[in-house]
């Protein structure tokens, strides 16, 4: 569904709002602590930016993939700390769910991570099972009306808060997708034990960790549909949605080292004049901008495909690709303009410089994803 016009525009607004008055003014104290104000996660939950895209039955607001990039554009405009708080209920926390779960799931979980009373998480990456997600060893042993999880989970977003994980393990022998399965396990359950959280190159405040289940018994009807070997098939379903998010917040980065950029160099004057006026500075203001208006537009194509049914596997890995490569080139750029400047930690380039470079590795390399566009771009011209 879609929200009519108006409201998307006040949505869009107020989320515009918030970002800049609220998230940006605590940009420097969360990247020295290391921690999100609990009073940010309450008014984000108020904004309704926990149930982007979960339906309105389950408290959320059901925008369609469009909807959901142009605001998560937005939300790329800040430290994404504060993104990624709320994304994994928007995204790879909650829609393995909506997918595929059973009614009584949906019921259960769906209201509770719209309103973000519960932070969800999505347990797939191993100490050995990364771009090669076939390969996990992460089992689940059916035992009785139980099942009994062993194995260790790597890099989890939001692990150290989340309130459910949603673990891709394997039933079943062999590479096959139908080997692995998906389960719903809540925190706290017996058997799971957390690592220390990570500590990461950027993106302070946005908390990762490892996840070691060890004879973690949940109940069957834990299983994700009820169903043995949809795991796999589910992920790959809920990554291609993610790759379009996470290309929206890319944007949304760019965008904002643009007007950093572009600030500084209007402010800052060398042999008399402002920095701006010089062609070399203009010129990697001119490309900068290029490439994210690109970037806009391809996001902002392959979600509307999206929304008209269409299969877009090859254009969300295309968005992922290019956005991630994109904001990398920006972020280097404003660095540049900045100068001396640009590398000293007051100025929020430097912290973006570092920050955006996660986007490369998670949810899919950028080799992965041109493993998956020559794929798909091969066999729809052998068809």
């Amino acid at each position: 569904m879609s929200l009519d016009a108006d409201t998307l525009k006040l949505l869009i607004e107020a989320t515009r709002t918030f970002v800049a008055e609220r998230l940006v003014p605590l940009e420097a104290e969360v990247a020295e602590t290391g921690v999100i104000p609990p009073q940010v996660r309450e008014e984000m939950q108020a904004l309704g930016l926990f149930g982007l895209s979960i339906a309105p039955e389950y408290g959320g607001l059901g925008l369609n993939m469009e909807e959901e990039v142009l605001i998560a554009m937005e939300l790329g405009r800040t430290s994404p700390a504060f993104r990624s708080l709320a994304g994994t209920n928007i995204g790879i926390g909650s829609q393995a769910i909506v997918l595929a779960g059973t009614t009584e799931q949906r019921d259960h979980y769906l209201p509770r991570l719209a309103s973000g009373e519960l932070i969800g998480s999505f347990a797939l990456t191993e100490p050995d099972a990364g771009s090669d997600a076939l390969s996990l060893r992460t089992s689940a042993r059916r035992d009785g009306d139980h099942y009994v999880l062993n194995g260790t989970k790597r890099f989890i977003t939001n692990a150290p808060i989340a309130g459910l994980y949603t673990v891709m393990a394997r039933t079943g022998e062999g590479r096959g997708s139908g080997a692995i399965s998906c389960f719903l396990v809540e925190a706290g359950t017996p058997g799971i034990t957390l690592g220390k959280p990570d500590r990461k190159m950027g993106q302070a405040g946005s908390l990762t960790c490892d996840i070691v289940f060890d004879d973690c018994r949940v109940p069957a009807s834990a299983l994700l549909g009820g169903e043995e070997g949809n795991g796999f098939r589910t992920a790959m379903r809920v990554l291609d949605k993610g790759r379009l998010h996470i290309s929206a917040v890319c944007v949304g980065m760019a965008e904002r080292l643009i007007a950093e950029s572009v600030r500084y160099a209007t402010e800052r004057k060398q042999f008399g004049q402002a920095i701006a006026d010089f062609q070399l500075i203009q010129a990697m203001i001119a490309d900068s901008q290029t490439e994210a208006y690109a970037a806009r537009t391809m996001v902002l194509d392959a979600a509307r495909k999206r929304d008209r049914g269409e299969t877009t596997t090859l254009e969300a890995s295309c968005c992922k690709l290019f956005s991630t490569e994109m904001v990398g080139r920006v972020a280097d750029r404003a660095v540049q303009v900045h100068g001396g400047s640009g590398y000293i930690a007051e100025y929020a380039v430097e912290r973006f410089y570092r920050d955006v470079r996660l986007f490369r590795l998670y949810e899919g390399t950028s080799q992965i994803q041109q493993l998956v566009i020559a794929r798909e771009t091969i066999k729809a011209y052998t068809a």
